[in-house]
């Protein structure tokens, strides 16, 4: 969880990774971070982050941190972005297409210092990986602040339970404090706790359905999501159980034979566009009809299968999208139960 500090002293100097400039106070997204001209900082994974002032040069390391500064309005605050692996949301894509791509995957630490970044953000603890951008102890010491989302910090046991909206939200309040637009958080967070409570006031009219999450069928063995993860709290959300619900893991490979012995009822596909075979949820849907295991299941009996891109299945600003989609996909199965 975030705590704020009182600092000392500035991050900017003559360093080899970082540009640093004075804003002009003129720039909303260029003033202090707090109302009260204060520096602020946050605590990240266990690394705490000092902030002297708004970054003017960030870098995002992948789509999920990409779309979170992207939906609070920051893309004139960013220099490099990379590792897409979905298709931006629809409403981002025109902001996206403003922001410089360092690489297709993580850049190099040598591809980041080209920019020269003064704040990089990730919801993936690979991106800190030595053979990525480096860790993020290093790249402090050069100057360079870098927040890791708490769902996946390098320390596993900082991680603390499943990943819910709470830890999304307190993400996404984070990163406006950084950046000081505190006001877009709230707009945000209050527009996504209305669909949260729209969601829970529907929940008791599903509560007899259960559900299987499958992220992929590479090599014919399908991955399924576990107890861990945010399948786990949507499902929960929506009122259903997760048929794997057993399983202490984020995802997990399985057999079909296991999945007919639970028998679901409804089934949820991720929708990759990464482009390898079987990786759109159409070609899953074909192999669920076409598989004489799979066939006989209750959900693709009756055509219970719901399509959700796969980006919405990390925790990010579009889970709330996922879990409109499950929740309506469920209360309009239960209500052909109960016809």
């Amino acid at each position: 969880m975030r705590s704020i500090l009182v600092i000392s002293t500035a991050l900017c100097g003559a360093l080899a990774l970082t540009a640093c400039s004075t804003p002009s106070p003129s720039t909303p997204d260029a003033e202090p971070v707090t109302a009260a001209g204060s520096p602020a900082a946050v605590t990240s994974c266990g690394l705490d982050l000092e902030l002297a002032q708004a970054p003017t040069q960030a870098v995002t390391l992948e789509q999920g941190a990409t779309e979170v500064l992207l939906a609070l309005g920051l893309e004139d605050s960013m220099v490099g972005t990379s590792y897409l692996t979905d298709a931006v949301a629809p409403e981002l894509s025109e902001a996206y297409a403003t922001v410089p791509v360092l690489a297709d995957q993580y850049p190099t630490a040598e591809q980041l210092r080209g920019v020269e970044p003064d704040f990089v953000y990730s919801m993936r603890a690979s991106a800190f990986a030595t053979d990525a951008v480096g860790p993020r102890a290093e790249l402090l010491d050069l100057g360079v602040p870098a927040y890791l989302s708490a769902n996946d910090c390098e320390d596993p046991s900082l991680v603390d339970g499943p990943a819910d909206f709470d830890r999304i939200f307190t993400e996404v309040q984070d990163l406006a404090a950084i950046f000081g637009v505190p006001e877009r958080a709230e707009e945000l967070v209050a527009e996504q706790q209305a669909t949260l409570d729209e969601v829970t006031a529907s929940a008791s009219e599903v509560r007899s359905l259960d559900v299987v999450w499958i992220y992929s069928t590479i090599n014919g063995a399908p991955i399924v999501a576990g107890s861990t993860g945010l399948p786990q709290t949507l499902t929960d959300l929506a009122g259903a159980t997760n048929a794997f619900d057993d399983l202490d893991a984020q995802w997990s490979e399985t057999t079909w034979d296991e999945i007919a012995q639970r028998d679901p009822g409804v089934v949820v596909l991720a929708d990759l566009s990464r482009g390898l075979p079987g990786d759109s949820a159409e070609e899953k849907a074909d192999h669920l009809r076409g598989d004489p295991v799979a066939s006989l299941l209750s959900a693709v009996q009756a055509d219970r299968l719901v399509p959700i891109p796969a980006t919405e299945m990390d925790p990010s600003v579009r889970s709330i999208d996922a879990l409109q989609t499950l929740s309506a996909a469920l209360v309009t199965f239960a209500a052909e139960e109960a016809a």
